[in-house]
C-alpha cells in the first residue's frame, strides 16, 4: 500500500449533525467555507463551477448528499460527464461517539489522485485542516 493516498481531519462542532448536515450539503455555502471553489457558480440542475483561491484554477462539483447516513461524496473533475467522488465528508451525532446531542463530529476524507503532485496534495490536505476549524467556527458563531 502507499503510503499518502488519502487524508483524514476531524472535529467536534458544537451543534447538531443536521445542522453540520446541511450546511455541508449546501452548494450555495461551498464559497464560505472551501478554498478550491472560493468563486462559485452553481447551474440549475446544482452543478457548481468553483475557482480555486490558491490557482484560480476551475474544477466542476457535484454535490451527493445522502441524509439517512449524514454523509456528503464531493464528485470532481473537469468534465461534468466524468466526475468522481475525491472528497467524502460524514458527519457523526454525538450521542453515538458519547457525546451530547447538540454536539457532532465533522470528518473529512481525500484521496489523492495519481496526476496530483505533491505540492498540490499538500496543499488540499493543508486546506483541509484548516477548512474544519473554518466550518466549525462559522457554525459555532452563527456565522453559517
Amino acid at each position: 500500500m502507499t503510503a499518502g493516498q488519502s487524508h483524514v481531519v476531524s472535529i467536534v462542532v458544537s451543534r447538531t449533525a443536521g445542522e453540520v448536515f446541511a450546511f455541508m450539503a449546501d452548494p450555495g455555502k461551498l464559497n464560505r467555507w472551501s478554498f478550491g471553489t472560493w468563486e462559485t457558480d452553481i447551474a440549475a440542475d446544482g452543478l457548481v463551477t468553483g475557482t480555486s483561491i490558491f490557482d484560480g484554477g476551475r474544477i466542476l462539483v457535484r454535490i451527493d448528499a445522502d441524509s439517512d447516513r449524514l454523509s456528503i461524496d464531493y464528485k470532481l473533475g473537469q468534465d461534468a460527464a466524468k466526475l468522481v467522488p475525491r472528497i467524502t465528508v460524514r458527519v457523526v451525532p454525538g450521542a453515538n461517539l458519547g457525546l451530547d446531542g447538540g454536539h457532532c463530529v465533522l470528518t473529512f476524507i481525500a484521496w489523492r489522485a495519481a496526476a496530483m503532485d505533491d505540492d498540490r496534495w499538500r496543499r488540499l490536505t493543508a486546506s483541509h485542516e484548516f477548512e474544519a476549524v473554518l466550518i466549525k467556527n462559522l457554525l459555532e458563531n452563527g456565522r453559517a
